[in-house]
């Protein structure tokens, strides 16, 4: 269907951003779906694979968030194929697991690339994107975290990125409007998320105490961050500049 709505995202070939890409195929969107390791080219196409077995289309589109000619060549390949982007889902992340007591255990290029990627790499892959964005009335979901709220999480340094995207969202609603919408969700813990691909053993546990402090007494995954996801980015017509946590009540207990 080359008339349906497209979104772009990044990080698109695991985790939530896989997830999300299902979920608006599954709602009719056509998909460009960014990946940046070379080992993510299989799941990535699989996802473009998915949309063509529904009669949509599909692209995987390699590159890297923290690279501004890669975001530029992202939302060139987006609208040369498809000649719109309605929706972009900014989901690329990264991070390295360091204890939040071992501050010896972080170094500057720790805080350099998180910064990079989950900073400024949204700033630049919505600003490649804008122009596009702005002749479709379209929608920016930044995927943050509950740690940037907390700051806690996988590391000091990745807080403070996301902290950092926090108040991105919030400037890029305001210069953006009245044409693009721009807000955030920030997940907790989520089954089929970065923390469980990474370390197994640590999820389970992380898995364990949220359950045991949540008032939903529950984690949950990445389809339910993506279905989130798309509300915002199709639906919530009054909402920018929102900042929203999707950790089961997990922030009503802080202090519990």
């Amino acid at each position: 269907m080359t008339d349906a709505r497209v979104v772009l995202v990044t990080g698109g070939a695991s985790g939530i951003g896989a997830a999300t890409v299902r979920h608006f195929t599954a709602q009719g969107w056509n998909v460009v779906v960014n990946y940046y390791l070379d080992g993510e080219a299989a799941a990535a196409q699989q996802l473009v694979d998915e949309a063509s077995a529904t009669g949509l289309q599909g692209l995987a589109v390699k590159g890297d968030v923290g690279v501004d000619a890669d975001c530029k060549c992202m939302a060139d390949a987006a609208a040369t194929r498809f000649g719109r982007i309605d929706a972009l889902v900014s989901s690329a992340g990264a991070t390295r697991m360091v204890p939040q007591h071992d501050l010896d255990g972080l170094t500057l290029d720790d805080f350099l690339n998180a910064t990079t990627v989950n900073t400024a790499g949204p700033f630049q892959i919505v600003r490649a994107c804008a122009p596009a964005l702005r002749a479709a009335r379209g929608s920016v979901v930044i995927v943050s975290s509950y740690g940037a709220i907390t700051g806690t999480g996988s590391s000091i340094a990745y807080a403070a990125s996301k902290g950092a995207t926090n108040t991105l969202t919030l400037s890029l609603a305001r210069v953006l409007a009245p044409e693009i919408r721009v807000n955030a969700v920030c997940p907790a813990l989520v089954a089929g998320g970065f923390v469980q691909r990474m370390d197994p053993e640590m999820f389970e546990q992380r898995a364990a105490a949220q359950r045991e402090r949540a008032p939903l007494k529950k984690v949950g995954d990445a389809a339910d961050v993506a279905a989130d996801i798309y509300w915002l980015a199709a639906g919530a017509s009054l909402m920018t500049g929102a900042v929203l946590m999707l950790d089961a009540g997990l922030h009503l207990n802080m202090d519990g």
